[in-house]
């Protein structure tokens, strides 16, 4: 499966309700959720959403992305494209 191409997918989706200087780039690099981040928290949990609904669709199974764990992180998830891409490839592999 290719995660990134999800997330990629799922940014497409959120961007399709956004303002032309408020959407999110595409790239291993582009912050999601920190300084310098176009989305807000509630655009955050619409991407999650998102790429959940997309997780499913390729595993057939449900994956919870912000769970208990992921919010407890040092180092969130939630950060970069990578981090988050890094944080569900491990989900898939458990």
């Amino acid at each position: 499966m290719d995660v990134l191409k999800l997330i990629y997918d799922s940014i497409d989706e959120i961007n399709e309700d956004l303002e032309e200087g408020e959407k999110v780039e595409k790239g291993e690099d582009t912050v999601i959720y920190a300084d310098g981040s176009s989305l807000d928290s509630l655009g955050l949990v619409n991407l999650i959403t998102i790429i959940e609904q997309k997780l499913e669709e390729e595993t057939g199974e449900y994956i919870t992305i912000a769970d208990e764990r992921a919010l407890s992180m040092e180092s969130s998830p939630f950060q970069t494209v990578k981090t988050l891409k890094d944080y569900i490839e491990i989900l898939i592999n458990e």
